[in-house]
């Protein structure tokens, strides 16, 4: 008779499992609780200590660790002298492990003292599955709940797993005790003021057509499944598959959006930099604005929201606004929800991807970037000050209005790539100036930008860094910016401030800086 030693922790299916083994011919051996489940439930199983020979002791922690346990799954069966050492020992075959592992991950993420954390490092299940993994030329091994019915319906058929099956099952023992010891390492490091060692742990997502050109392979790896914000758990619900640079806007859109709560926000995004973005009383004049302000620069782009998509903002969404309301061609539309209607507006168009988004308390994580033979990791700069009026350093204050435009650019010219220059005007982007080589040149980027859409004057100037010279404050004031939010934190800070002063121009000091190279 073959022999199915079964040990689990997520009982979840474990019942009718080890009946359809039994149904099989296999003789169930099981530990502990699982053996007091698969009892209740009318399974006939064979206590580990009858096969061990010894009692369970120190409260569970030892029960497996035997050599009638690991004999019995490690033997070569091949092998003469194995089976010979087997016999003289009277060990019998173990044929098929069922483990999975104590909940670690669980325990320690609900916040559990150390202790209770180190009671739940599992010992004897990770050396089984290791054990059996080695020797799955003839030892079945399943640790995936998800595995169970591929098991039974190969036994049934075959009289045994295939060898193929079995290669596979015990390359996903080895992977998840790989993730596990990875866990508990990362765990016990942080609480020894261990740094020298990084792990990350990813499953792909998705394969990808090719990486930002097409001679680039590329897949999409994911990290963390229940981050808010995120594509990593978002919902596709139409359209082609995501793309390299889909997803690399995408993530820099969502960055954006998640500044602005609860606030009817609308914003447009292409190649990771704000095209247009305004708040409003509702997502309609959210968006109308949002579009009027850069009504070029938005098509082939990203279109992301914090509200909810109904049937009216979608038909706004799907169609310019000029006199020949010809369809705006679109990528990707981010938002937390869509109605049915919403939803029927956007099947016209059925290549326009249609991607659901969940809401939540963004966590304080890290950020990773490659670089040649290794990694930059920096805590994800999830900071972000309110401008408030205590923060003026001129004599002159700003209007509760200018003070509303502060914020509202703050938030924007923090994602957008540096030197970084954005210009605003009651709650809209007039113009924005990214990633130039000095800040003059971004400051001018925004604000012809702004002149060409008739906006000349009532200009709200932010900078993601401090200004080193006077110069782009003057060509702001010249050009009608009249009120300026930045870090400060130059040795020249003072000319900046004299120059405000000189021109009656209101300017606030963050005190923090938002570079994104």
């Amino acid at each position: 008779m073959k022999r199915a030693l079964v040990s689990v922790t997520d009982k979840t299916g474990v019942v009718d499992f080890c009946k359809g083994l039994v149904e099989l011919g296999y003789e169930i051996i099981s530990t502990g609780g699982t053996k007091k489940v698969l009892d209740a439930s009318g399974v006939k199983t064979l206590g580990i200590s009858e096969v061990t020979g010894f009692p369970e002791i120190l409260d569970g922690r030892v029960k497996t660790l035997h050599p009638n346990v690991h004999g019995g799954l490690l033997a070569v069966r091949d092998n003469p002298d194995h089976v010979k050492q087997l016999k003289e020992h009277n060990i019998e075959y173990i044929d098929l492990v069922c483990v999975n592992l104590y909940a670690f991950k669980k325990t320690i993420e609900k916040g559990a003292e150390f202790a209770e954390a180190i009671e739940n490092i599992d010992i004897g299940g990770p050396s089984m599955l290791r054990s059996a993994a080695k020797n799955h030329k003839f030892v079945t091994v399943v640790s995936d709940v998800n595995d169970y019915d591929k098991v039974l319906a190969e036994i049934k058929e075959y009289g045994d797993t295939t060898y193929e099956t079995r290669l596979k099952l015990a390359a996903k023992v080895y992977t998840l005790t790989a993730e596990y010891d990875t866990m508990i390492a990362t765990y016990l490091r942080e609480k020894a003021g261990l740094e020298e060692k990084l792990f990350i742990e990813a499953d792909v997502k998705q394969e990808l057509r090719y990486g930002e050109n097409p001679h680039q392979s590329a897949k999409f790896y994911v990290t963390d499944k229940d981050m808010p914000y995120s594509l990593a758990n978002a919902k596709q619900i139409q359209g082609k598959e995501l793309s390299y640079n889909n997803i690399q806007d995408a993530n820099a859109a969502l960055n954006i959006v998640k500044e602005f709560g609860n606030q009817p926000f609308a914003l447009g995004l292409k190649h990771m930099n704000p095209c247009g973005a305004a708040v409003g009383k509702d997502l309609k004049e959210a968006w109308l604005k949002a579009y009027e302000s850069d009504p070029v620069s938005i098509f082939g782009g990203i279109v992301a929201t914090n509200q909810v998509i109904d049937k009216e903002a979608a038909n706004l969404i799907k169609f310019d606004h000029g006199e020949k309301g010809k369809s705006i061609f679109l990528e990707v539309i981010l938002a937390p929800g869509f109605t049915d209607e919403a939803l029927e507006a956007f099947a016209k168009r059925p290549d326009l991807r249609i991607i659901q988004y969940k809401l939540g308390d963004f966590p304080k994580t890290k950020q990773y970037l490659s670089v040649n033979g290794g990694l930059l990791v920096q805590d994800l700069d999830t900071e972000m000050k309110e401008v408030t009026m205590d923060m003026t350093i001129t004599n002159c204050k700003p209007t509760k209005e200018q003070l509303a435009d502060m914020n509202f650019g703050w938030k924007i010219v923090k994602h957008v790539k540096s030197n970084a220059i954005v210009v605003v005007k009651n709650g809209v982007t007039c113009g924005v100036g990214a990633g130039q080589m000095n800040r003059v040149g971004a400051a001018k980027i925004a604000i012809e930008e702004a002149h060409s859409r008739g906006v000349k004057d009532g200009l709200v100037l932010a900078s993601d860094a401090f200004f080193p010279f006077s110069d782009t404050l003057e060509y702001g004031i010249e050009n009608g910016v009249c009120a300026v939010v930045q870090p400060g934190g130059s040795k020249r800070d003072q000319d900046s401030i004299d120059l405000a002063n000189e021109k009656n121009i209101p300017m606030t000091f963050t005190g923090m800086r938002h570079f994104k190279h």
